[in-house]
């Protein structure tokens, strides 16, 4: 029994410093912005690719300036179409350090819906929250954040607002049209508003929600959108070694907690009511919470092909 006592403080102590690896590695990664290339074949045949850039779930702060210049950087891109499924800012003072961190994007076509995270300050939670369900429902008595000032930059910039309506883009030689809605995690989304067949004239049909609800992943699929975009997930945020995803903080199953993937799960490109999906594990998170484990911040740079 002895030796066991004064082992024990050793253990402790190993436990505590690997906590605090664990911690300082954790900070890191979630700093370590990356950008993830796809490849997604939904162009009529003969026309030229398109670069569709992704963001979603940027949570600015105006003092992360290093997230700042990495996301100015992405102009250098040149992307054909912008799609930002929501979660832009974590600040009242966020609307103009979006603004300029977005810079020569903003010149881009580009389509947006918003996030829970544009709509209500964030506040500190337990961690261990976030690997619970979440309702969204906390957020009825927090302040609200400057929305409708980031509604008049973006639309003001020439960016179409999707928040529960259609709408049609030219790119090029490119027709898309777009189905979106408000914020699912909230339940701000009125799928009534949207739903119905996507146009049979467009060249593509995508579908752009913040947060992959199955509800509204189903909508669009039945409705014959080609693929739909999302965010929300932080892509699990702490993941197993691997990227393996704990939880996705809606009713998507983990295993499609971030990436390119078909909807429903188990369909096949040509599959009558099936789309493809891919969500976008974001750029940033809650500032009170400022961690990824095996799931680094990201932007998305999808390659339009036509179809085979």
């Amino acid at each position: 029994m002895v030796p066991s006592l004064r082992i024990l403080p050793r253990l402790l102590g190993a436990g505590t410093l690997a906590g605090a690896g664990l911690t300082a590695y954790a900070a890191w990664e979630a700093r370590a912005y990356t950008l993830r290339r796809f490849e997604l074949p939904v162009l009529p045949r003969g026309q030229r690719p398109l670069k569709v850039l992704h963001l979603s779930d940027i949570h600015m702060t105006p003092g992360q300036t290093r997230k700042q210049e990495w996301l100015r950087g992405l102009a250098a891109l040149e992307p054909d179409l912008v799609v930002d499924t929501g979660d832009n800012l974590a600040h009242r003072d966020s609307v103009p350090v979006v603004r300029d961190a977005l810079g020569a994007l903003l010149d881009v076509p580009g389509v947006f819906v918003h996030g829970s995270n544009d709509y209500y300050e964030p506040s500190f939670r337990n961690p261990v929250r976030y690997l619970l369900p979440d309702t969204g429902r906390r957020h009825v008595h927090v302040p609200q954040l400057p929305w409708p000032l980031l509604s008049q930059t973006l639309t003001g910039a020439g960016w179409r607002d999707l928040t529960n309506r259609k709408d049609t883009v030219t790119v090029g030689e490119t027709t898309f049209a777009f189905a979106g809605v408000d914020d699912p995690h909230l339940g701000y989304d009125r799928l009534d508003l949207v739903a119905g067949p996507a146009d049979p004239t467009a060249d593509v049909r995508l579908g752009v929600a913040h947060a992959p609800y199955l509800r509204v992943l189903d909508q669009y699929a039945a409705d014959g959108y080609d693929a739909v975009l999302a965010g929300h997930t932080h892509g699990g945020q702490v993941c197993l070694p691997g990227g393996r995803a704990l939880t996705t903080n809606c009713d998507l199953e983990p295993a499609r907690a971030r990436g390119l993937h078909r909807h429903p799960a188990d369909s096949r490109p040509g599959d009558p009511g099936s789309s493809w999906l891919h969500v976008c594990a974001g750029l940033g998170s809650s500032p009170y919470a400022r961690i990824r484990v095996a799931c680094r911040p990201e932007a998305s740079l999808l390659t339009l092909l036509p179809r085979a």
